[in-house]
């Protein structure tokens, strides 16, 4: 990681709304406007990786995967307590078919009636569901910028329907998942944060259910180990919550990863599950995501590592650099090698440029398989990583399939002997 002492140009060379466009990741345009930005290829295999690893990472960990509707009847919403304390980063009702519906702006609304519309018993509980959906934010014009402040969301977003003396591990684990997240991005939090309510009308007023559900949140993070703070006038409007904070090159904070605690909602959508008792009893929420916005996880990504991700989200993870025209037949043969393997590769034959410039053009490709006559004759391969560290030489199927191990495992460094 770069120091945080840049000046202000090699802050601007690192800043991702310059190097994600630079690098063809993502753009924007005004006719489809301001904080919407799309997607280009490489950028939507980066993207397509990380939703991937989470998602293989949740039902590893017991989630189950649904989707819902990103419009609510304005009803909905007022039920959430939404329209009372957030209606100001909500977009106007629209009208259709003599109802008002919204854009949504959080999932839980809509996860809370999943669970309402079937009958629960303890035996079930926790019940972990898991989604990847889009939210929609009214942003004002003067803060949005690049991926990480936008107006169409796609949050890494679960809600965990537990007993109450299951709240605190389901907690912990939430913030062990992000500890596991972390490390397969090559990343680190720049400081936990416990985020309370404050002073206002801006919070559900409950003294009680605030007390609790803080008591639990600062318990889990006393056990956890991990050094945080408390902040006051930082929590969701309906509970306090656990922020995970990363910093930019430039030391601009922001909250990437959160685990909330919420007595509110199930209360407001009547919520039940039969105990061992036989009785009704009242689930608590616990919201959690790992990774948070895929946007602004992306965007912290681009600029931590210049570009140059872990090579299991990598858009090319293999280039395969024949010397000459003589070799690009063993190159085709290669390329279809780490093809079979599931791996991203590109082949730069000879008449792209010569072999050093080639290297220079593949630089953030993780792993560059070089093919000279030598190589070719023995059925072997250079590999040369993006590091600039160079290996010796090793029969082309060892290399592809220590790379397909690395990649299958999410690992963060680029080699293992």
């Amino acid at each position: 990681m770069w120091s945080s002492a840049l000046d202000n140009e090699e802050i601007h060379v690192y800043d991702h709304r310059k190097l994600g466009r630079e690098l063809g990741l993502f753009d924007t345009d005004p006719l489809i406007g301001a904080g919407l930005p799309y997607w280009l290829p490489d950028g939507a295999i980066v993207r397509h990786s990380l939703e991937e690893y989470i998602r293989d990472a949740e039902r590893a960990a017991g989630y189950q995967h649904v989707y819902s509707p990103v419009l609510g009847k304005r009803e909905l919403y007022e039920i959430s307590g939404h329209r009372a304390h957030y209606d100001d980063d909500m977009y106007p009702p629209m009208d259709i078919g003599g109802e008002q519906v919204l854009l949504r702006p959080s999932l839980c609304p809509h996860h809370a009636l999943m669970y309402r519309s079937r009958s629960h018993s303890y035996r079930e509980l926790p019940l972990r569901m898991a989604e990847l959906g889009a939210m929609y934010r009214s942003e004002l014009s003067g803060v949005l910028g690049g991926l990480t402040r936008v107006r169409c969301i796609h949050l890494n977003d679960a809600h965990i329907f537990c007993t109450l003396d299951q709240v605190a591990e389901e907690a912990a684990g939430a913030l062990a998942l992000i500890g596991s997240a972390y490390r397969a991005l090559g990343i680190t939090g720049a400081r936990y944060r416990l985020s309370l309510p404050g002073a206002g009308g801006k919070y559900v007023a409950a003294p009680e259910m605030w007390r609790r559900a803080s008591r639990i949140l600062g318990e889990v993070l006393d056990r956890s180990g991990v050094p945080y703070e408390s902040a006051e006038g930082e929590a969701a409007f309906y509970g306090p919550k656990i922020d995970v904070q990363v910093s930019d090159h430039a030391g601009r904070e922001s909250t990437l990863s959160t685990v909330q605690v919420d007595f509110y909602q199930p209360e407001r959508f009547d919520l039940r599950y039969v105990g061992a008792d036989g009785a009704k009893h009242r689930p608590v929420m616990v919201h959690r995501s790992i990774i948070g916005s895929v946007e602004r996880a992306v965007a912290h990504l681009i600029e931590h590592h210049g570009g140059a991700f872990p090579a299991w989200m990598a858009p090319v993870q293999v280039a395969v650099l024949p010397v000459s025209a003589a070799e690009e037949p063993a190159a085709a043969r290669l390329r279809d090698d780490c093809l079979s393997a599931g791996l991203r590769v590109r082949v730069l034959n000879a008449d792209v440029g010569s072999l050093g410039a080639r290297v220079r053009e593949t630089r953030l490709v993780p792993y560059q398989f070089i093919l000279g006559p030598a190589e070719v004759s023995r059925g072997d391969v250079a590999v040369r990583l993006r590091d600039g560290r160079r290996l010796p030489g090793r029969s082309s199927g060892d290399a592809v399939a220590r790379v397909q191990a690395l990649v299958r495992a999410h690992a963060a460094r680029l080699w293992a002997d």
